[in-house]
């Protein structure tokens, strides 16, 4: 098990509400030994006590219902440098000792290739791993490109390309669910299956990522990479073992699957847009060419929508719709499969049933089945739901993926090829919303989007 973190980019957003709250769950959990060591690196000027307050006073805020014992174990642990990351020799100084290192990029994507370079010539022991955030690249050449230096720096099996997605209770449950019930599984197909949506919207705004936010956009932030997993994950077929190779192998054929999209498919499956002034919950929210750090000139969309098509046997008829969008009125974040409708009603039975739905909410977490059955007046259908909230997990998503990376345990990280399958499937949609082909449409904050698109 590998005892030493070496956090690059320790001082930032994601180390402060994720990353070290998912230390101290591990630690409360029993996951983390007296032994292990938290090495963080930034360009703050500071010394080692002066970090280790900025970690304690962040997990106070993010981590306040773990134990405090759990979370001063964590603090202690730590360390500090300050150091270029991109600089051979001062990574050299980092990642020196004995035994091997988890290097945690918690940098911007366009500072991956350099510091694995520098973690290269560094040097690192053997058994060490390189941790990646999302967006791996900035596009496809870029992937591609990493992917190549990744390659000769480190075994593939050493490389977490991380996802939290993939470690939320209710995106594994999808598997559990399909995978577990023969109520289910064979209905899991375009026969009885119409559309299926991946839907990620929620009411929070901007809140002052504009440094990341305005760079990246809704379709890179989230469609690329948190979305399309969990697109594998719905219409993967059934693997062998949920170990590594068995489990990634089948996302990667769901990828390949995916039809590609000529610009006119983009201009037809494709929707993007950003919010203009309004209100959530009461509080006035600015348009976002307003917020602090935008620059209206990069056309930086705050709600994207693509339609899509597998090619094979499953899915040949089944339109999978990822959306996503920023300050819109109510929060939604769920997986909702729409079966089609019964193909015929005897007589006798009063009513137009919907069609059925199943729900998989992914934040809170829960399973929700829409159905039909018969009221008070015994020919008359009326719609009934079954509703089912899950247990949470012992962990947390970040504590879990940190507990995978210092098992070595590669199964919920994506594999090179995986990452670049991603971006071909985003990268036409890309180019022609470059090219403005999709017009870039506007909505109120507080609204339900851009207009409310079929089946919403």
């Amino acid at each position: 098990m590998i005892e030493r973190l070496v956090l690059l980019g320790a001082t930032g957003d994601l180390t402060a509400r994720y990353l070290l709250p998912g230390l101290a769950a591990l630690r409360d959990r029993g996951h983390l030994e007296d032994t292990f060591q938290l090495v963080g690196v930034g360009r703050e000027d500071w010394e080692g006590g002066e970090f280790r307050g900025w970690a304690r006073a962040q997990l106070d805020e993010h981590g306040s219902e773990l134990p405090a014992a759990a979370r001063d174990a964590v603090v202690t642990a730590a360390d500090y440098h300050r150091a270029d990351v991109t600089d051979a020799a001062a990574m050299a100084e980092v990642v020196a000792g004995t035994g091997p290192v988890a290097a945690y990029l918690a940098l911007p994507p366009s500072l991956f290739g350099p510091t694995v370079s520098a973690l290269h010539s560094a040097g690192l022991a053997p058994g060490s791993s390189i941790v990646l955030e999302k967006p791996f690249g900035e596009s496809l050449a870029e992937a591609t490109r990493l992917n190549a230096l990744l390659s000769e720096v480190i075994p593939e099996d050493s490389v977490f390309r991380v996802d939290h997605f993939l470690a939320m209770t209710t995106a594994q449950n999808l598997l559990g669910t399909r995978l577990a019930n023969r109520l289910l599984e064979p209905l899991w197909n375009s026969t009885h299956i119409a559309r299926i949506d991946i839907v990620w919207d929620e009411t929070l705004a901007l809140e002052g990522r504009a440094g990341y936010y305005d760079g990246v956009g809704a379709l890179k932030d989230m469609v690329q990479n948190h979305l399309l997993q969990l697109l594998c994950l719905v219409a993967m077929e059934p693997p062998m073992s949920l170990d590594a190779r068995d489990l990634r192998d089948r996302k990667v054929d769901v990828l390949r699957s995916i039809r590609p999209l000529s610009d006119d498919d983009v201009v037809r499956q494709t929707r993007r847009a950003r919010y203009t002034a309004g209100r959530i919950d009461g509080a006035s929210v600015p348009a976002y060419v307003d917020e602090h750090g935008v620059d209206p000139s990069h056309r930086t969309e705050t709600f994207a929508e693509v339609r899509l098509q597998l090619d094979n046997w499953r899915w040949h008829d089944t339109t999978f719709r990822l959306r996503t969008g920023k300050a819109l009125r109510r929060d939604r974040k769920e997986v909702a499969v729409h079966f089609r409708p019964v193909p015929h009603l005897p007589d006798g039975l009063r009513g137009n049933p919907r069609p059925n739905v199943l729900r998989f909410g992914l934040d809170p977490e829960t399973v929700v089945a829409e159905m039909a059955g018969v009221g008070p007046r015994e020919d008359a259908l009326v719609p009934v739901t079954l509703a089912a909230e899950l247990e949470p997990g012992e962990l947390p998503a970040y504590g879990r993926l940190l507990l995978d990376v210092f098992n070595r345990d590669p199964a919920l990280s994506i594999r090179g090829d995986e990452a670049e399958e991603s971006w071909r499937v985003v990268t036409p949609v890309l180019a022609a919303w470059a090219n403005d082909r999709v017009p870039l449409e506007e909505y109120s904050a507080g609204s339900d989007g851009p207009s409310l698109s079929p089946g919403t």
